[in-house]
């Protein structure tokens, strides 16, 4: 796999393990956004006026084949944050309300629903979920015991952000759908690192990334939406829509939100490109190879002291891994790490401990983790 680094443009003076957090871009994606950027400057009006629709049309097409969904239930937008906002200020949340979550979920998106909650008097629930977590039934009654009468939303993460934990999200949305609960995942961490059939899975929305483990650039992200829920959500920026130069598009969903004015289209028709490139790479063996890179490494970080957030008997499925770190100074550690190693690696503080989440990705090598060993070795 030590080829695939120069398909890259990152650093060679860095280690660089924090994928996780804003991704990277191969070459060859980046050549083709770029060239939609110069695409659009060369006749800008025939490009957002006229080819506008059949641009974007394409670009869904390829992302929902790559879901596994109907490009009529997607729409793009800057990233899963934007998404989840979407949803969260759309729904009809009011006092006694319950949104049930866990003490697990990105920073943004748990600030986020504390705040629609406390304007709509609603109640923001985080059910508690001990760690090192040792399976995914754990999982599903920890989160289901906290359900109450009042519970209207169930929001979850498919792939924990600080803890990169792999939630069973389809056993949580059966459960919710069959009382009545509107579910929203929050899958930032997982197109791109797993298999995905969103049709499949029934959620009632999806939000995700494609500039994470897709490789896409910054500023693509999604919104998927089942067709008997589009009706519930209000389009966070109210532009032309359907009344916009042409009448009425294919539907309502992507009339409120495909057009939000004049902005740069260039990392959503680049997706594609990043589709293809994960295909001409044969991206499911590089993902099992990072898989075994981290596995490698997780049992020489336990010698260490570190404890994986994720146990069991078997492997759990990714490229990202947590870990629960000694008592330390993590700001110390981070700056050390980085200053003394050059390695550039998160270290989070989750729920009064902290944690190093390391992401494997495939330019990375047996090298890379070894200096991150090394590192850690001198600083703890």
């Amino acid at each position: 796999m030590d080829n695939l680094r120069d398909l890259f443009l990152l650093r060679k003076d860095v280690v660089f393990l924090n994928h996780g957090s804003f991704g990277a871009c191969p070459r060859p994606v980046v050549e083709a956004y770029q060239a939609w950027q110069r695409e659009l400057e060369e006749e800008p009006v025939e490009f957002l006026d006229r080819r506008f629709e059949n641009l974007m049309a394409e670009a869904r097409g390829a992302l929902a084949a790559f879901l596994g969904c109907d490009p009529l239930d997607l729409v793009y937008v800057p990233n899963a944050t934007t998404a989840m906002n979407i949803v969260a200020r759309s729904l009809p949340l009011g006092p006694g309300d319950e949104v049930l979550s866990t003490d697990h979920e990105y920073g943004a998106v748990d600030r986020m629903w504390r705040v629609v909650c406390a304007e709509r008097g609603a109640r923001y629930v985080r059910a508690e979920v001990p760690v090192p977590v040792r399976s995914p039934e754990d999982v599903v009654e920890a989160v289901w015991s906290w359900r109450t009468p009042r519970t209207r939303v169930l929001a979850l993460s498919h792939i924990t952000s600080p803890t990169a934990l792999l939630l069973p999200v389809e056993e949580l949305v059966r459960r919710a759908k069959k009382e009545g609960i509107l579910t929203v995942i929050d899958g930032a961490h997982a197109p791109g690192q797993i298999p995905l059939s969103l049709a499949a899975l029934g959620a009632d929305f999806y939000a995700g990334n494609c500039h994470k483990w897709m490789m896409a650039p910054k500023g693509s992200g999604f919104l998927h939406a089942r067709r008997g829920a589009q009706r519930l959500l209000k389009p966070l920026v109210v532009s032309w829509g359907g009344e916009w130069s042409k009448g009425p598009g294919p539907s309502p969903f992507l009339d409120d939100h495909q057009w939000q004015g004049t902005r740069d289209l260039a990392p959503y028709l680049a997706v594609p490109a990043a589709i293809r490139f994960l295909e001409e790479h044969d991206w499911e063996r590089v993902r099992a190879h990072c898989r075994e890179l981290l596995a490698r490494f997780t049992a020489e970080a336990v010698k260490l002291g570190l404890q994986p957030v994720g146990e069991g008997p078997e492997p759990w499925p990714l490229q990202m891994r947590s870990f629960l770190l000694p008592p330390c100074d993590g700001r110390a550690l981070q700056k050390r790490l980085f200053d003394q190693w050059r390695v550039e690696v998160p270290v989070i503080p989750w729920n009064g401990r902290l944690l190093l989440r390391v992401s494997v990705q495939g330019y990375n090598t047996a090298r890379d983790l070894e200096v991150l060993l090394q590192g850690l070795k001198d600083a703890l």
